[in-house]
């Protein structure tokens, strides 16, 4: 039977109606970056500073979205994934973003025992990994990485500043020379902990002091105590501790219980950079503690950094407490919106205008030209990502931590001593609970 001629209008009218629905939609996904957001934000890893930094990474794409997008054009759309602080949950919603969502850039990542598996993942299917938070230098060691990006500190600078506070406060403070000082070194046995124990170690020992005790344990761990008693044993005058946020909880309460005295307890980040958690548990017990990690970026002085550095600063952490309702604003917030805002304004606008797209070979080739000098950045520090062929490829090279230390609810820097806040209270005051 012949087709009328007003059936095939309406074939017509209706083929040019879908072709402009299909173009419009292709169009508006054409216009946005779909990006993945991988994070603990259930499990222990979630109090220890992933959901800080994941809200951190939201609060940086908001503000990219509120001013049009990348460069002014292109919005970003978050397809967010809960690893559950389980390494095998990570690398499953890793294949599902990648594979399902077809996303080509993840960015996240709070645990360094998922960021080595993670890494090894997405370099393999040459997609972008752009790492916030986890430090784990063995991440990146030797590696050759050409897809996985870090603009964050590594576990190795921990030891660094570490050993550098106390060799240089060790005289004037405590009255003993640095190869006096024993130091024991306590850490979760993940790729974090043992990543910053073996720092720590090799820099107390090239600054020549005691290390008195090296030892790991499960973060899952119900008792500590044996832990405890190892150190009272050792005479240790300074602890280290790498640790997330139970495993912290266990060891304080049993060392007040089994009364461990000492002369300083040093934090590496993760739970001991959770203030708020902390102090809700132990009150004034932790007043006086130092922990090493990358600075809160409210902490800097805004007239040491670039213009408009401060303002960026201040809307963060408008942003973070209207979410969170929070008063301390932790240092993986800052992680989370630092790492997130360079990948949006420094990298994605010159893969687009550079390079031609947002796929990864062109995302790779535009990270390779970031050039921020220190103080470009909200924590303080600037970017410049290690070539390949070098034994870092992807980590960034102007990466610093700081030493901090909390009285009450004020945090202060206490190193390096060129942009310090205030002088350390070096011992704890004979005040303190754990005061030796």
């Amino acid at each position: 039977m012949p087709t009328s001629r007003r059936t095939l209008l309406k074939t017509s009218a209706a083929a040019a109606a879908a072709f402009t629905f299909d173009w419009t939609r292709a169009q508006a996904q054409a216009e946005t970056v779909r990006i993945g957001l991988i994070y603990d934000l259930t499990g222990p890893f979630a109090a220890g500073g992933s959901v800080a930094s994941s809200i951190g990474a939201q609060i940086a794409i908001d503000l990219v979205n509120e001013k049009g997008g990348i460069g002014g054009k292109y919005k970003v759309v978050p397809v967010a994934a809960d690893s559950q602080s389980k390494p095998d949950v990570a690398i499953n919603e890793a294949n599902r973003l990648i594979d399902q969502e077809k996303i080509d850039i993840i960015n996240g990542v709070y645990a360094s025992s998922h960021a080595v598996p993670l890494s090894a993942k997405v370099e393999q299917q040459k997609k972008i990994l752009w790492i916030t938070t986890a430090v784990s230098t063995a991440v990146f060691k030797d590696k050759n990485l050409q897809y996985v990006f870090r603009a964050q500190i590594h576990s190795d600078q921990y030891g660094q500043a570490f050993a550098s506070f106390i060799s240089e406060h060790a005289k004037a403070k405590l009255g003993m020379e640095p190869k006096d000082v024993k130091v024991a070194l306590i850490h979760e046995d993940g790729p974090y902990g043992v990543g910053v124990a073996v720092a720590d170690e090799a820099y107390a020992k090239e600054a020549g002091l005691q290390v008195v005790l090296k030892e790991g344990y499960s973060a899952s761990a119900p008792d500590l105590s044996v832990l405890v008693t190892k150190i009272k044993r050792a005479r240790a005058d300074v602890i280290s501790h790498a640790g997330y946020n139970p495993d912290i909880t266990l060891f304080l309460r049993q060392a007040r219980e089994n009364g461990l005295k000492f002369k300083m307890l040093f934090g590496a980040g993760a739970g001991y950079s959770q203030l708020d958690k902390l102090r809700a548990t132990f009150g004034a017990d932790i007043d006086n503690f130092c922990n090493i990690d990358p600075v809160p970026a409210q902490l800097l002085d805004p007239s040491k950094l670039a213009p408009g550095i401060g303002d960026l600063t201040k809307v963060m952490v408008a942003r973070y407490k209207e979410k969170t309702s929070a008063t301390d604003i932790p240092p993986h917030c800052s992680m989370g919106f630092n790492q997130t805002w360079i990948l949006l304004n420094n990298v994605l606008p010159v893969a687009k205008e550079k390079y031609g797209g947002f796929d990864p070979e062109a995302v790779r080739k535009a990270a390779l030209d970031v050039d921020i000098p220190p103080g470009g950045t909200i924590q303080g520090y600037g970017v410049k990502f290690y070539r390949p062929g070098t034994p870092l490829s992807g980590q960034n090279e102007r990466s610093t931590p700081v030493v901090m230390q909390n009285a009450g609810e004020h945090i202060s820097v206490v190193w390096p001593t060129n942009i310090r806040t205030r002088d350390p209270v070096f011992p704890l005051p004979k005040s303190s609970v754990y005061a030796a």
